[in-house]
């Protein structure tokens, strides 16, 4: 299923699915009538969510017999501007670091500036294991590595952002995310699937300039990530019926129009499996907690503006898309 977080006619937050056509079913409304009474897990996408694997099988029976029944006030137009991020506050967000090109990339623009492109050519003459980058780089290879992010910070799909007043390099990340369906403790990487509720965009906005200096304090991030704004996610849901995320999915970052990014979710030096079992040790994951990827670098392109020196200036548009995930609209201001 594709699930969404929207405001009604009413201005009420609703749970809806995107039908066949691309309209919006109100579950909530519709269940109503198919299931003579509401439906409490229909309540909200956390409601959904912690109700378990029965609540999303009631979800698909509603669906699908909607369709069949074609009562047109349970479908609404599907309008980005009325949508909100399809779990608005998630239990927690953690945000992992997946796509080594994307570590070895900011190593190489950030840290070793000009000697950067002699270290690429290293690479491409003997192999990433002899270049300074990778060597710099050696403890991300020990274990997935996360960070924690404000989750009252989410926003969703048309929703502007606002550079940080004391930000001058603002940037993007093209990311995919994971919500948990299942609480969890110790969870093998091998099991993982059993967890995972759905995937969905994210752009993990960052202040560059911030993030590196706090980051120098051996700690961060903090300011660089956590601002107003800071988490888009959207503008769907996807169960995971609908995706293969280790064969492969194609993810773009476009600019005003302008493709800057592009890359596959096939190149993750880490699986979600193997992030989810790190951060499982000894902790009890839940319901609801979002886990985004890191930014998706590989052979296709650069994930961030870090990575090419380029960043967001106000009044312009940034767009992530994914196969069968949508487009992530947001403007900067």
């Amino acid at each position: 299923m594709k699930l969404v977080t929207w405001r009604n006619s009413g201005g009420a937050s609703s749970l809806g699915c995107i039908a066949s056509d691309g309209k919006i079913l109100d579950l909530k409304q519709a269940a109503k009538t198919l299931e003579d009474g509401a439906v409490p897990a229909f309540g909200s996408m956390l409601s959904l969510i912690q109700a378990g694997e029965a609540a999303l099988d009631k979800a698909r029976g509603v669906a699908e017999r909607a369709a069949a029944q074609g009562e047109e006030a349970w479908y609404h137009p599907y309008d980005p501007k009325k949508l909100l991020a399809p779990l608005p506050a998630p239990e927690s967000v953690r945000d992992a670091m997946a796509f080594e090109d994307h570590i070895i990339n900011c190593i190489r623009a950030v840290g070793l500036k000009k000697l950067g492109a002699l270290d690429e050519k290293l690479e491409k003459r003997w192999g990433r294991r002899v270049t300074l980058a990778r060597f710099i780089n050696r403890a991300w290879y020990d274990r997935p590595l996360y960070y924690k992010s404000n989750r009252f910070s989410v926003v969703g799909p048309e929703f502007e952002v606002a550079i940080p007043s004391y930000c001058q390099a603002f940037d993007y990340e093209l990311e995919l995310g994971v919500v948990l369906g299942k609480r969890g403790t110790n969870i093998k990487a091998s099991k993982v699937d059993a967890y995972i509720f759905g995937y969905t965009l994210f752009n993990d906005f960052s202040a560059r300039d911030a993030q590196l200096k706090e980051m120098k304090g051996r700690l961060g991030p903090a300011k660089g990530k956590d601002f107003n704004g800071g988490n888009a996610m959207g503008p769907m849901l996807v169960t995971t019926d609908e995706l293969d995320v280790e064969k492969g999915i194609s993810l773009e970052a476009r600019v005003n129009g302008e493709r800057w990014s592009r890359g596959n979710t096939s190149e993750m030096y880490w699986s979600f499996g193997e992030i989810i079992e790190a951060i499982s040790k000894d902790e009890t994951l839940y319901p609801g907690e979002f886990i985004g990827s890191g930014t998706c670098s590989g052979t296709e392109g650069r994930g961030c503006g870090l990575e090419m020196g380029r960043f967001l200036q106000r009044g312009d548009v940034v767009e992530l898309s994914g196969e069968g995930l949508g487009t992530l609209r947001n403007s900067v201001v």
